[in-house]
């Protein structure tokens, strides 16, 4: 397990959560991600706050606003782009965060093809690192370690003025 740390990042964990088998890996793989980038915080959405009272298009208002939220106080997404096409929230995601200047570390563990990467050309050249590990060795520590090492790499090769002044302004 490495050793160093990064300054406190923020990462933005996008990624379909409307099943207990992607809820559950998602919280897997957030912890792998702590332990193998002590310092780091992630954000899940499947975490953000609303309004369990609604059940209609107020609450769909409270996700949207609150994901929306959490990639504005992010340093980095990493985006799940698995499946035979990527799921549309996490496409959003990740053009949000693309159009925002905010890093996308890309990630498919799914050995289908489609376009680049396995994924639409639109997400593949969205991202600035890409990390794909096909599923077959079932390694989630090493799916972390490699996404930690992409996002080292990404925050060494730009800090964008956005991140900048983001780590500047926390309290």
């Amino acid at each position: 397990m490495p050793t160093d740390t990064l300054p406190t990042v923020r990462i933005y964990l996008a990624g379909p959560l409307f099943t207990v088998q992607e809820r559950v890996m998602n919280r897997v793989l957030a912890a792998k991600l702590t332990d193998a980038l002590p310092g780091v915080e992630v954000l899940l959405p499947q975490d953000f706050k609303h309004d369990d009272r609604y059940n209609d298009a107020r609450a769909f208002g409270y996700i949207f606003q609150g994901c929306i939220d959490g990639i504005d106080k992010c340093d980095i997404v990493v985006a799940w782009l698995d499946g035979p096409d990527s799921d549309s929230g996490t496409s959003f995601e990740v053009g949000y965060a693309y159009a925002k200047g905010t890093p996308v570390i890309g990630v498919r563990t799914d050995f289908r093809h489609n376009q680049e990467r396995g994924v639409n050309v639109m997400l593949s050249r969205a991202c600035a690192a890409f990390v794909y590990r096909p599923s077959f060795d079932e390694d989630v520590e090493g799916l972390a370690r490699s996404i930690a090492q992409a996002i080292r790499k990404v925050t060494k090769q730009k800090k964008s003025p956005v991140a900048a002044s983001r780590t500047q302004n926390r309290s």
